[in-house]
């Protein structure tokens, strides 16, 4: 479950009083792990998605929690206004974005005419190299009207020393107000992450393997990326016809120049995963195949299909890491159209893959989706942010043999009313070391509980937990299941 959605009294999720009990939630019923989806800033041209951002380093301002800030005295009780009820089952990214401006603003205000905290100075040391850049991005764009950066004037758009000197000193209150917001977001996520880690929650993050043309890191680093010499992308990237998208998928970020990257050592992606590494406990890396080979797209082609296989950096980017960081904790995100070289390096590695019991009921003995055939090593899941819920998909989507089959697939019996618990259960017994489910389909909610639909820009990312949806009830019936398949956090 995403934080954005948690209930709030602010209209999105967010690092707030429910953030805290959700964690206790999860550690009465004896879970083990939290898993969320990126962190990192989102906007409305991209429909809000948490795997498109403008940057890779930076925290989502949205899930500031403004009653955090109170209790932390940035705010007074009198300044917060919330815009919208706590009951909202869905987020208004608009209204939200609005209302945390302007408390972000008076925030900073009131920080500027008090003692600075230590950490704050500590923060912006610490994290220079990337938050002077970040900073910078964001004020610069937002003085172009929100302009892409390669519609900047070519000053600002190249990167030459005195422009950028010029608009750092006439925007000094503008840089530092981005820095304290970011200040802001930093400070409450690892309060929140170490509370959870004090009830024994490990937090799995969540890693978007590319980052939007329109973002600090290709402004900053063009070389890093496959660019013309005006800035202009030459490939993108996106997947071929799958199970969600007869055409494939034309994603639109630009594909990486993963010559250069291993030219200077892959310190990019290193900088990145330790940067992770200190905000999360675990991390999966969304479209883990990009590393053995990536679908790159002409940029000027409007459909997937017309792209081709690229090979990726393959084992030498991870025998950097694996040097680096020990453990390397990371959870390879396999699904779509796996091929031997990236199973191979998952096993070098040994990174867990993925499985989703949503996909096993084709009939197909081998199947990698069906819980028989799931390695120990590998997290299972109902579903994932990209599917349906199990009462949305049994409902309107399953086809006539998939559900037929599921009484061959489950070992115990269900009716459609509590068949997200016969499939919960399933995981549960499975050989799978790890088992995340979907806090939707926990609360047996159809479509309205889904979180987004692949290939699509509208209506995504936007569904909230109901306050009164974590009832004693459903935390006993959590932990006996736990409990009965001896997974129980102990």
């Amino acid at each position: 479950m995403h934080i954005s959605s948690l209930p709030s009294k602010c209209g999105i999720g967010d690092m707030g009083p429910y953030a805290y009990a959700f964690v206790d939630f999860l550690a009465a019923s004896g879970q083990k792990y939290w898993q969320i989806l990126p962190l990192n800033p989102t906007d409305g041209i991209n429909g809000n998605s948490p795997y498109s951002c403008s940057s890779a380093f930076a925290g989502n301002p949205l899930l500031i929690s403004p009653e955090m800030m109170v209790i932390d005295g940035f705010l007074k009780a009198s300044q917060l206004h919330p815009p919208l009820s706590p009951s909202e089952t869905k987020v208004d990214y608009a209204a939200v974005g609005a209302f945390k401006e302007k408390i972000f603003l008076t925030a900073y205000r009131n920080f500027k005419k008090t003692h600075r905290p230590n950490d704050y100075e500590l923060f912006v040391k610490e994290q220079q190299y990337w938050l002077d850049d970040f900073a910078l991005f964001t004020v610069i764009k937002a003085c172009q009207s929100g302009r892409s950066w390669n519609e900047w004037p070519k000053p600002l758009k190249t990167r030459q020393p005195a422009a950028l000197e010029e608009f750092q000193r006439r925007h000094s209150a503008d840089l530092e107000r981005v820095k304290f917001i970011q200040y802001l977001f930093f400070r409450q996520w690892q309060k929140l992450k170490a509370y959870a880690n004090g009830k024994n929650i490990a937090v799995i993050g969540d890693i978007p393997i590319y980052v939007n043309y329109d973002s600090v890191e290709v402004w900053r680093h063009p070389s890093y990326f496959k660019l013309d010499r005006e800035g202009e992308m030459k490939f993108i990237s996106g997947c071929p016809p799958d199970y969600f998208s007869r055409t494939g998928q034309r994603w639109g970020n630009p594909v990486y120049n993963w010559a250069q990257l291993k030219r200077i050592k892959y310190s990019w992606w290193t900088e990145r995963i330790a940067h992770n590494l200190q905000m999360f406990d675990q991390l999966r890396i969304d479209h883990f195949r990009g590393f053995a080979g990536f679908w790159q797209i002409p940029a000027h082609e409007k459909l997937a299909v017309f792209g081709r296989w690229v090979k990726g950096p393959g084992a030498s980017f991870f025998k950097v890491l694996a040097r680096r960081f020990k453990p390397l904790p990371i959870i390879a995100e396999d699904l779509g159209e796996i091929t031997p070289d990236v199973i191979e390096l998952m096993k070098k590695f040994g990174f867990p893959g993925m499985r989703v019991l949503m996909f096993a009921f084709n009939g197909d003995t081998a199947n990698p989706h069906l819980p028989s055939n799931y390695p120990v090593n590998s997290v299972a899941y109902t579903g994932t942010h990209d599917n349906n819920t199990i009462q949305g998909w049994y409902r309107q989507e399953a086809k006539a043999h998939e559900k037929a089959n599921i009484t061959h697939v489950l070992p115990v019996k269900f009716t459609m009313g509590n068949l997200h618990w016969a499939m919960i259960e399933t995981l549960m017994r499975s050989r799978a070391a790890t088992v995340i489910i979907p806090l939707p389909d926990c609360l047996g909610l159809r479509t309205e509980g889904r979180m987004n639909t692949p290939a699509t820009k509208v209506n995504n990312w936007q569904w909230r937990m109901k306050a009164s949806a974590l009832t004693p009830a459903l935390n006993r019936k959590i932990g006996r299941l736990t409990k009965k398949t001896e997974r129980w956090n102990v």
